[in-house]
């Protein structure tokens, strides 16, 4: 089967803000969400830059047996999912009524981890735990706490892959209803914000450490970066057949055409230029379109010299010639790791939705390779039709998704 597959609903939990209109006018004019956390100090780091996420208030939204299984993460994903459901107009009579699945990006659940560790080393007893403590625990803490709580009778599992795991939901979700295998599925991605998650991070000298400006510190394509920043929360996206959508007069707002994969096959941490351009074009053959009818490239550069290099090299690769606008959201958010691509495709649907491309804040200057691309570092009125979002992982995994609006229903 073929089936034109459609996104109806969003919703968003970050840094940028905790609902779309937020975050809407935080991309809009350039705000960042980055800030100092200083117990990250206290506990040994390099940097205590981070994203600053607000934590939800469950409290008379949730019972308490349904709160005490969510992770951090969960919780965020939850706050995310609840804001896509009601703008695809998908109230639970309906959901209970018909087969949802949920697809959702996650690779950890060190918080949750750590604490019951650390209760069994000091306590010498595992009933202290409490019976939320394994559903926290879990990787798939977000499918398993979401898919009892909207009780979704779809297909239902954990995408583990890196800061590509939110991207890849996407596109497996994309796949599977484009197969005829499901019709309507929650898709998304979800990080955890604490200093648990990032200390490895922090230990291999990846953060930056311009603690003096935090606003400034995340500069993707710059060539003065000296790392990325940690950020986190939630982004959900609801994805359904074309079909599926006009039968239950669901909102279409844009289209999914292309999906493109790889694996570099080398270096477990380093990009590799050459892994990156095949996972371009695949998503460019699967859309069916040339380099040129891409209006707007969501870079996942993350501000790391290495990464930023490799990534303006495999675009200008692809795109030479075109003189496309690309930008990084994540010299805004930080690099939201898990969430990272499915927050970046709501990002850039906000863009598309309102006609202008995103800034690359704190881009002054390029390095070598970024000298070769249109990087917009200053809101830019444009027409969206196509936009492409770029997602890379460590370990080798490449995403590229590629998403066009619906301008007939």
């Amino acid at each position: 089967m073929n089936n034109r597959v459609v996104i109806t609903g969003l919703g968003i939990w970050s840094c940028l803000g905790k609902s779309l209109d937020e975050v809407k006018d935080s991309l809009y004019t350039g705000k960042s969400g980055i800030g100092m956390d200083a117990e990250r100090k206290v506990w040994g780091y390099r940097s205590g830059l981070t994203g600053i996420v607000e934590k939800p208030q469950l409290k008379g939204i949730l019972d308490r047996r349904a709160r005490i299984g969510l992770s951090e993460e969960a919780e965020y994903a939850y706050m995310a999912t609840l804001e896509a459901m009601k703008n695809a107009k998908m109230d639970m009579s309906w959901v209970e009524k018909n087969e949802v699945g949920i697809l959702y990006g996650n690779d950890s659940s060190a918080k949750a981890v750590s604490e019951a560790i650390d209760t069994i080393r000091l306590k010498k007893d595992t009933t202290l735990l409490g019976s939320g403590s394994i559903f926290q625990s879990m990787n798939c803490t977000v499918t398993m706490n979401l898919s009892t709580i909207f009780k979704l009778k779809g297909i239902n599992f954990t995408i583990s892959a890196a800061c590509a795991s939110g991207s890849h939901s996407i596109g497996l979700g994309y796949l599977m209803i484009k197969w005829g295998l499901q019709k309507h599925i929650i898709c998304g991605g979800a990080q955890e914000v604490n200093p648990f998650a990032f200390g490895s991070f922090d230990g291999l000298s990846a953060f930056s450490i311009r603690e003096d400006e935090p606003t400034k510190a995340s500069r993707p394509f710059d060539k003065n970066r000296d790392g990325l920043i940690p950020s986190g929360g939630a982004a959900s996206l609801i994805l359904e057949s074309y079909e599926s959508a006009m039968e239950r007069g669901a909102p279409i707002l844009a289209e999914v055409i292309g999906y493109g994969f790889s694996s570099n096959g080398e270096h477990i941490s380093n990009s590799s230029v050459d892994g990156q351009i095949r996972s371009l074009n695949m998503a460019l053959n699967d859309a069916k379109l040339s380099p040129a009818e891409v209006d707007y490239i969501n870079a996942h550069a993350t501000s790391t010299p290495g990464g930023d290099f490799a990534e303006a090299e495999a675009i200008d690769a692809v795109f030479k010639g075109c003189n496309t606008m690309v930008s990084s959201t994540k010299s805004m958010t930080g690099h939201e790791c898990w969430m990272a691509g499915a927050s970046e495709i709501v990002y850039s649907m906000l863009m598309m939705e309102n006609s202008f491309v995103a800034p690359n804040i704190n881009f002054e200057e390029g390095d070598e390779a970024s000298k070769k691309l249109n990087i917009i570092n200053k809101t830019t009125e444009k027409n969206i039709d196509v936009f492409l979002s770029n997602s890379f992982g460590f370990g080798g995994t490449n995403s590229s998704l590629i998403i066009k609006k619906v301008k007939e229903q």
